[in-house]
């Protein structure tokens, strides 16, 4: 079964200016797209998406950016136009592995960029967080709707009081291999219910539909068993770039309590944006607010020339030691 994003719209995955490939380490090729127009002076935004999602669903963050950014977007293993890999290949190291690539791939030699992630996209960047390259390319970090571990304990898509009950329970869902089917109107109403807010549009929750029903089965039991035994605590506390976080009060898949405590652990938080009545997909959801929050972050931490604040002190402080 295919089923494709929306077409039209704000919804709808704009052009990218470039198409490429990235190598990861164990040889798996990341689809990669470049948006805004071709100018080395503009700043660098990279976007990582989450679970059975794909670049389609940055859809309306990139619209918002690409008119004076250059933005990096990029297909998990398994997602949208990147090739599912062996079973062994679904990691938090593998997450890791692809960012870096990507990096690498999309970035020009000792350009840094505010990078921004959504759920899975998120833990991305805490499982990145000890590597060079990461380091090297971070200027800013945007954690949006994400936790570091008790997925399945804390998550409230099937409410029960218990925690030991909700994981089993959940893990039960993320792994599961049973199709989707169709984007009918009831698999909307279901995934409204788990996925979004209350006032959620329409045509948000179509858009979010056809992106997620359009994950292959096996990318999504796979992704969904590693996200069951999450455990990234340890990467967020070593997460050693400014870091802010955004999340909706009434997401059910990571509750905001995960971006609480983020906040506790964060070495260089600068906040934590609470979006009254969104659900779990934000980027889709309050699109507005997640890219005023990455504008925010490019602002204030990244020069047009690609190098950080930091980056300037370091070269000031060698030309007087000089």
């Amino acid at each position: 079964m295919t089923v494709t994003p929306m077409t039209s719209g704000r919804y709808a995955p704009p052009a990218p200016r470039r198409e490429l490939t990235a190598t990861s380490a164990d040889g798996s090729r990341l689809h990669v797209e470049i948006h805004g127009p071709d100018d080395p002076g503009l700043p660098a935004v990279v976007l990582s998406h989450g679970w059975t999602c794909s670049t389609a669903f940055w859809a309306p963050v990139v619209r918002n950016l690409a008119a004076d950014h250059k933005v990096v977007l990029y297909d998990q293993r398994g997602h949208g136009r990147t090739p599912a890999t062996g079973p062994r290949g679904y990691s938090t190291t593998a997450l890791a592995d692809d960012l870096t690539a990507v990096l690498g791939a999309a970035l020009e030699p000792g350009e840094r960029a505010v990078l921004a992630g959504h759920s899975m996209g998120g833990m991305t960047m805490m499982a990145s967080a000890e590597r060079a390259e990461f380091r090297e390319r971070a200027a800013a970090v945007l954690l949006c709707s994400t936790g570091s571990a008790s997925l399945s304990a804390e998550a409230m898509v099937i409410p029960l009081r218990s925690p030991g009950g909700r994981r089993v329970a959940h893990r039960a869902v993320l792994g599961s291999r049973a199709p989707l089917g169709p984007v009918t109107a009831l698999a909307k109403r279901v995934l409204k219910y788990a996925t979004m807010g209350p006032a959620a549009t329409p045509e948000q929750v179509e858009a979010c539909a056809r992106i997620v029903h359009a994950c292959p089965v096996g990318v999504r039991s796979r992704w969904g068993k590693v996200l069951a035994d999450l455990e990234l605590t340890g990467g967020a506390a070593r997460l050693d770039v400014p870091t802010a976080v955004v999340a909706g009060t009434a997401d059910r898949l990571t509750p905001i309590v995960h971006s609480r405590r983020l906040a506790s652990v964060l070495p260089r938080f600068l906040g934590l944006t609470e979006l009254p009545g969104a659900g779990h997909m934000t980027p889709i959801e309050e699109p507005d607010a997640v890219a005023g929050r990455i504008r925010d972050l490019v602002r204030d931490h990244l020069r047009s020339d690609g190098k950080t604040a930091a980056d300037t002190a370091t070269a000031e402080a060698k030309e007087k030691t000089a």
